[in-house]
Formats: structure tokens, C-alpha cells, sequence
């Protein structure tokens, strides 16, 4: 039950963060979980530095909030890469 929750929840936050960045023309619903549970793992590693800790298995605010903030640093990169600057 916990993998459905973070796939639920990794959508949601790589959904918000595809608005926050201005990619949600470009991306659908695979893509939005993809990065969503990615941006997971890159803003635990973040928030662990400075102590934190959420969890997208059992849900949380805490943890979507985390796992947005990863998804916004890797869509960032992203396009940092793709087109040489941050939107």
C-alpha cells in the first residue's frame, strides 16, 4: 500500500512542480509521477542536510511538500541543461 501512496503523491508534487516551472504543456502523466518521486529522493537528500525529514510512503504534508521542492531543483536543472537557463 505504501508504493501506491508515494506514486499518488509523487504525481501531485511533480504536477505542482511542472505548473511552478511552466512544463506542464510538455509533460503528461508519467512524466509528472517520474519527476515527482525523483524530486522525492533529491529533497530528502536536501532536507536531511538541514535535518528534516519527510516521507511519502504513510502521507504527509511534510513529505509532499519536500518531494515538490526536489521536483522544482530537478526540473530547474533540467532546464538549465535543455535550454541553458532557469524559466
Amino acid at each position: 500500500m505504501g508504493w501506491i501512496i508515494a506514486i499518488v503523491v509523487g504525481g501531485i508534487a511533480g504536477w505542482l512542480a511542472s505548473l511552478v516551472m511552466n512544463r506542464d504543456a510538455s509533460m503528461g502523466i508519467f512524466w509528472n509521477v517520474v519527476v515527482g518521486c525523483v524530486g522525492s529522493v533529491i529533497g530528502n537528500v536536501i532536507a536531511n542536510q538541514f535535518g528534516w525529514a519527510g516521507s511519502v510512503q504513510e502521507f504527509s504534508v511534510t513529505g509532499l511538500v519536500i518531494a515538490f521542492v526536489g521536483a522544482v531543483v530537478l526540473l530547474a536543472i533540467v532546464n538549465l541543461v535543455q535550454r541553458g537557463r532557469v524559466r
